[in-house]
């Protein structure tokens, strides 16, 4: 596969299970090789430095996503609410991609799972389900509890 830092690299796939390749295999091609990403964490700019830079992007999508899918505001402590912001657009994008993308829904099935997702709000939920599997999202949302919903906006 080819990086966009130019460099041609050969990538074992054969641990990941054969669902998840194809998904992978995109992520991958969005980065740069191992050796650049480290050499461009670890030249002149610290690791915070770096990091604090990562995040910013991060949040960056985070919010045009979230303002492109008419998605609510987040609700909770401010220290969380960038990071439940972050957790939700990977959730989310990850349930896409696995669900309809690989997977077999149609967008009818898929604008159901979202005007769920619209209704958990609480950023400590979102936090609390980051590290889940996007093909799990429906499932948690119809175990999500009251306090994990906002007040719903008939008029959104």
């Amino acid at each position: 596969m080819e990086h966009p830092c130019g460099h041609e690299i050969t990538h074992d796939l054969s641990n990941r299970p054969a669902d998840r390749r194809a998904a992978f295999t995109r992520w991958l091609a969005a980065r740069d090789c191992t050796d650049c990403w480290k050499a461009a964490r670890d030249s002149g700019a610290g690791k915070e430095e770096w990091l604090a830079t990562r995040r910013a992007e991060e949040q960056e999508a985070a919010r045009t996503w979230a303002h492109r899918f008419d998605m609510p505001p987040l609700e909770g402590p401010e220290k969380a609410l960038d990071w439940g912001e972050r957790s939700r657009h990977q959730l989310v994008t990850a349930a896409h991609t696995a669900l309809v993308t690989e997977g077999t829904w149609e967008e009818g099935d898929w604008a159901e799972l979202e005007e769920k997702a619209r209704t958990v709000t609480r950023a400590g939920w979102w936090i609390d389900q980051r590290d889940t599997e996007g093909s799990d999202l429906l499932e948690l949302l119809d175990a999500a509890g009251e306090a994990d919903r906002g007040t719903e906006n008939p008029y959104r």
